[in-house]
């Protein structure tokens, strides 16, 4: 799972064919997955390339919230769960008329890597969907980590995580529901991470 590959031609195709959504392709500083491995700092940042084609997109901009998918430790999990949480998560969004940038699919990616990707393209909040570290009972385990007002340096108190979203898991669609309601909450209170308590989620 470690040395998986996300399948970003045919994850690409189902974003924008069947989704509707553009789909831009990013790289973080690693070079490549050994350099990914050893030095975690690498995979928090854009390389140069990858910054210079986000400063370019322009219709992106002031989005409610910017979504990033990364291979994180299982792209096995990327590939298996994403598009079937995407899928929820976007018909979710487009009820309630909320905006969205680009799709942004980062290789050798951490977590990290999703705040300075919403800084540049100015989105509100920013969720990486990430694969998650390989467990005793299983390998293709997705995380999602929300965070508004996302800034270079904030700490992780400032976000929330859905965990283990994978078929013996947590559900695609529940997930979808759970970061749906983490993002109408943020956009009303301003806020994220510990101080977005669970029981917030149920206001109205």
């Amino acid at each position: 799972a470690v040395y998986s590959e996300i399948e970003t031609t045919k994850l690409q195709q189902q974003i924008e064919e069947i989704l509707g959504l553009k789909c831009v392709q990013l790289a973080s500083q690693a070079r490549d997955r050994t350099e990914y491995l050893k030095r975690p700092d690498l995979g928090r940042r854009l390389s140069s390339g990858s910054k210079e084609i986000l400063t370019k997109i322009q219709n992106t901009t002031n989005a409610d919230i910017a979504i990033v998918i990364a291979d994180g430790l299982s792209a096995t999990a990327i590939n298996t769960y994403t598009f079937d949480f995407l899928k929820s998560f976007v018909e979710k969004l487009s009820a309630a008329a909320n905006t969205v940038s680009n799709i942004c699919l980062v290789k050798h990616g951490r977590v990290a890597i999703g705040d300075e990707i919403a800084m540049l393209i100015k989105a509100r909040a920013v969720a990486v969907i990430i694969g998650e570290r390989p467990g005793l009972s299983s390998a293709d385990s997705m995380g999602i980590y929300f965070t508004y007002n996302p800034y270079l340096g904030i700490t992780d108190e400032k976000r929330n995580c859905i965990s283990n979203i994978r078929e013996r898991g947590t559900s695609a669609e529940l997930a979808a529901q759970k970061l749906f309601l983490l993002l109408q909450t943020s956009l009303k209170l301003g806020i994220s991470g510990v101080n977005l308590k669970e029981d917030l989620l149920l206001l109205e």
